[in-house]
């Protein structure tokens, strides 16, 4: 049963035009073609990644940061209270006013109180600024290595510059040993990431970012084990492409170096938006979904790598619209980037003016129940 299982899901018309089947990828003649326990490669490989991002953050990032004046301040940490700690961890970081309520009642604390313990305790989870540069400063090196390694790769083959000419002769073109490699170093970084995520820092599109990660490591694998390397080279190429604009702006972010930060990030976003929402669909996307259908009948493993293609094309909409949100903001009054997706670190300030409306409220008598309504709206941004 089982083997008749593995028939019918690696059989030759489920991944490949009619006429063409796993026969096609058999080694001969000195030729080399992929094969699936290549990918086994890649777990090894991450978590050499994994050992060697520790190090760099240890005795690379951290003393650049220090270079770099990227100081924290310095945080309060809440005081001790297992009830509120309790509610914390197992109800809400954002209590409602009506949870404030009860647990001023439980702790007989005032609701300042319970609001300032809320507030220094978010705080205390939001990781550190010396830890978001150093993650920046890991992803900057690996995106700039690898992009430039890529286009060494790259700029010499003909398909790079005809990107039809990525299905002459499919799916029979041997495999390069640089392609190899490429692969390889990009699919196990991927994998990487999704191995540390839990650490590292999250930022508001945690979920998309996991959901691009995984379709990321599922198109690289996929048109590995079908031979579509040479789009797939493409495609990993174009993203690399603005990765490492974007670390650095984050890393003179977190060093307040303002105007630098604005320049690196504009060049962000000019290369994001002509790389992920020009070239990226109108080239690359084209020539794998629509010019294909001039050479063969669609097929069941077209159909998987090309929706795999439009789900990162959603996705790179949606950051467009973030970086695009970005650009408005700091473009008029020449203020310095800030992540959309990243937590900001809540202030007294932001109580002060909580407090300071409560005030006002029961001064006007605006009373609910025998007691001034409660300003509870802190941005929420964990």
């Amino acid at each position: 049963m089982l083997s008749r299982l593995s028939e019918m899901i690696w059989a030759d018309w489920i991944w490949f035009p009619v006429g063409h089947g796993w026969d096609d990828l058999k080694d001969h003649d000195g030729k080399v073609f992929p094969k699936l326990k290549d990918l086994w490669a890649t777990i090894p490989i991450a978590i050499c990644f994994l050992v060697i991002r520790q190090i760099f953050e240890r005795t690379v990032a951290t003393p650049l940061a220090s270079l770099l004046g990227v100081t924290d301040k310095k945080r309060i940490c809440a005081p001790p209270n297992p009830v509120l700690e309790a509610y914390f961890c197992s109800t809400s970081k954002h209590p409602t006013q009506s949870s404030i309520e009860s647990l001023c009642k439980q702790t007989g604390c005032s609701v300042r109180q319970v609001q300032r313990w809320f507030r220094q305790r978010r705080n205390q989870d939001r990781p550190s600024k010396l830890k978001k540069f150093q993650e920046a400063c890991w992803r900057f090196t690996f995106y700039l290595l690898a992009f430039f390694a890529g286009l060494a790769v790259l700029v010499d083959k003909p398909w790079f510059h005809d990107m039809k000419l990525m299905w002459d002769d499919f799916p029979k073109m041997p495999l390069l040993p640089s392609q190899y490699w490429y692969y390889m170093i990009e699919l196990g970084f991927y994998l990487s990431l999704l191995f540390s995520v839990a650490s590292d820092v999250k930022r508001k599109d945690f979920k998309e970012q996991i959901i691009h990660h995984i379709a990321t490591i599922t198109l690289i694998g996929f048109s590995w084990l079908v031979n579509y390397i040479r789009g797939g080279t493409l495609v990993m190429l174009v993203h690399d492409s603005a990765d490492y604009l974007m670390e650095s702006a984050k890393m003179f972010n977190y060093a307040g170096w303002r105007k630098t930060c604005n320049f690196m990030f504009t060049m962000f976003a000019a290369v994001f938006i002509v790389t992920r929402l020009v070239i990226l669909p109108f080239w690359i996307i084209h020539t794998t979904l629509v010019y294909p259908l001039t050479l063969y009948s669609p097929f069941l493993g077209f159909y998987f790598f090309n929706g795999l293609m439009l789900v990162l094309q959603v996705l790179h909409i949606f950051w467009a619209v973030l970086i695009l949100r970005m650009v408005i903001k700091f473009l008029p009054g020449n203020e310095i980037v800030e992540d959309e997706r990243s937590d900001k670190e809540e202030t007294e300030s932001e109580d002060e003016g909580a407090d300071r409306e409560l005030r006002e409220k029961s001064k006007n008598g605006h009373m609910q129940n025998g007691h001034a309504a409660l300003n509870n709206n802190h941005s929420k941004r964990d």
